[in-house]
């Protein structure tokens, strides 16, 4: 018999309707949520993350939301090590778990059991390619990683300037490429993984209306208050879809049209990369329609006979 504590993952793309889908089941088993979304760490950026609302956050406990303002940086090892706090911390109290987020990365790290590179930082590299950064530009540097390292670039948004100057680093530092350096070890828990899966151009003109919605909800706004408050726009945490568009449209550099046109743009770009972390063809993954009526007591019976096994 195994006797990893149990976990339950619930992946899909951005729109699908992970959310909503977490809450309920929650609420059915008596289980706590950890979020495993890179930007609804971040206190502030509300309405363009799609953050559970106050009145979903009170249906059942949440973890990692709202853990760190936009300033912070928070690196792979820092987000493993605070989901596996937060995941022991639940079943201490003998509740169930449940993993939600779009990620890749972050999903990807708790449910394989990935082991970070752990070469220590090399201030003078680093800040040589720092350097190196001013002068190129942010994606002119991940160009140069994608030719080192073409793994890695795909996995790291371009915008994302710490990132990229990190794995540049540890490959140019060690010799070897920054995507193979970092080890899968034993996972601590035993996981079912479900996957919520739309046709695409229903999950398409999801995100058209949800984009529509968070633009009413007052998203520039959110953006301009951010700005205000003196956060910088190439901060990691403007690399969420739409913050850095909004930002320049408030600068006057992009009219709200052409933001918009943008947004929508690189939200099916990242939908296209999330489906690279998880593959329909995956046998890991208990795939579900998220428009069936009886979604909810499918996955239940299925959770329940995963935990009882």
């Amino acid at each position: 018999m195994d006797r990893r504590f149990p976990l339950v993952a619930i992946v899909g793309p951005t729109a699908v309707g992970k959310t909503e889908f977490a809450i309920n089941l929650a609420e059915r088993l008596g289980a706590e949520l950890v979020s495993a979304d890179s930007r609804l760490l971040y206190r502030g950026m509300d309405i363009g993350t799609a953050k559970p609302n106050s009145a979903q956050l009170a249906r059942a406990p949440h973890h990692l939301i709202d853990v760190a303002d936009p300033g912070e940086t928070w690196s792979l090892t820092t987000f493993q090590l605070a989901a596996a706090t937060a995941i022991s911390h639940i079943h201490v109290r003998e509740r169930l778990p449940i993993l939600v987020g779009g990620t890749g990365q972050y999903l990807r790290a708790i449910l394989d059991g990935w082991v970070p590179a752990t070469l220590a930082p090399q201030p003078r590299l680093r800040a040589a390619l720092a350097a190196w950064a001013e002068q190129l530009g942010g994606r002119q540097l991940h160009s140069r990683l994608a030719v080192v390292d073409p793994v890695a670039a795909q996995n790291i948004d371009a915008r994302n300037v710490r990132r990229t100057l990190r794995a540049l680093e540890v490959t140019l530092a060690s010799g070897q490429r920054f995507s193979q350096q970092r080890g899968r070890g034993v996972s601590l828990y035993r996981v079912l993984q479900l996957g919520l899966s739309r046709p695409r151009p229903e999950l398409y003109a999801r995100i058209d209306a949800r984009i529509q919605e968070m633009l009413a909800a007052g998203w520039v706004d959110e953006v301009r208050n951010l700005l205000v408050q003196g956060y910088d726009p190439e901060l990691p945490a403007f690399s969420a879809i739409g913050y850095a568009q909004l930002a320049q449209t408030l600068r006057g550099e992009l009219t709200l049209d052409e933001a918009i046109v943008e947004i929508k743009r690189r939200t099916r770009v990242f939908v296209r990369r999330q489906a690279a972390w998880f593959k329909p063809s995956d046998p890991q993954i208990h795939w579900l329609e998220a428009g069936d009526p009886k979604l909810s007591e499918i996955a239940e019976k299925l959770i329940k006979k995963f935990i009882a096994a």
